[in-house]
């Protein structure tokens, strides 16, 4: 073997017809009238192939012998260089098809079309401005813990939560999972890297005193009947703004005297 060297291989001259300069093993260089290509003549289950193993200057000699060594080991071990050559291919184009924003993009269109606009601006915020300019690139199968956690640390940076798109980032994962484009999800175990959020007490009515004082002010308010009801009904029981807008004249129990609100429209989903 090696019978080529790199001044041979140099000087070859590019000639009408093809011709092949043997370097031995199988390997040979494939002169052609537009250029020179390193090639390997094997045989496998019976029939004769061909790997192409990269176009010279492009690829050396030095580099063909090492293409060519990987090329027979594979073959000793009963594998057709030419197939993983082909898988290999495939993976790549596979892998530039399956980015995180190609991904994201996917599972914005199956989940996100039927949430409200506010939840949909939110959630593209988030991914145009914090996840893609670290993550949108790179193939989602190949995307490390690491990588996550940096996204969300510059989001920490800006004294913002970044438990919200952890909680998207998450959720593109799962939709990968789910369709075969990757197999774990690498934000998931990054909770207890990021800050804690603090939580905000809000001022609250403690004392009999204090609730008289806001009755009176309510009594005294000046605005229109519809909010002045609204006020009076979110002292008397408690419930949330979006439940008193959304209150019907079916719900009241006039001989309790109470409200009665259906559990289909209650966070815990009971009456």
């Amino acid at each position: 073997m090696h019978r080529l060297s790199a001044t041979k291989v140099k000087q070859a001259k590019l000639r009408e017809k093809s011709y092949k300069l043997a370097d031995g093993g199988g390997l040979c260089l494939l002169i052609r009238p537009i250029g020179k290509y390193w090639r390997y003549n094997y045989r496998f289950l019976g029939k004769q192939k061909t790997l192409a193993l990269g176009v010279f200057p492009d690829v050396s000699l030095a580099e063909a012998r090492k293409r060519h060594l990987k090329a027979r080991e594979l073959l000793s071990e009963d594998t057709d260089p030419s197939e993983v050559k082909r898988v290999q291919k495939f993976t790549k184009e596979l892998s530039s098809e399956n980015t995180f924003r190609c991904i994201a993009e996917e599972w914005f269109q199956v989940h996100m079309l039927d949430k409200s606009k506010k939840h949909k601006d939110r959630a593209v915020y988030m991914l145009s401005t914090d996840l893609y300019p670290v993550l949108g690139s790179r193939p989602i199968a190949s995307i490390k813990p690491t990588e996550v956690l940096a996204a969300l640390r510059k989001i920490e940076a800006r004294g913002v939560d970044a438990a919200k798109a952890k909680s998207l980032t998450s959720q593109i994962f799962k939709y990968g999972i789910s369709t075969g484009r990757c197999e774990n999800d690498p934000s998931r175990d990054l909770a207890s890297a990021l800050k804690k959020k603090r939580k905000k007490h809000h001022t609250a009515i403690t004392t009999p005193k204090e609730a008289k004082q806001l009755m009176t002010a309510i009594q005294g308010y000046d605005g229109t009947p519809v909010v002045k009801a609204a006020l009076e009904i979110s002292a008397l029981t408690f419930q949330r703004p979006g439940e008193i807008r959304h209150m019907e004249w079916n719900e009241i129990n006039w001989r309790k005297q109470q409200w009665e609100i259906s559990g289909l429209k209650m966070k815990m989903q009971n009456d």
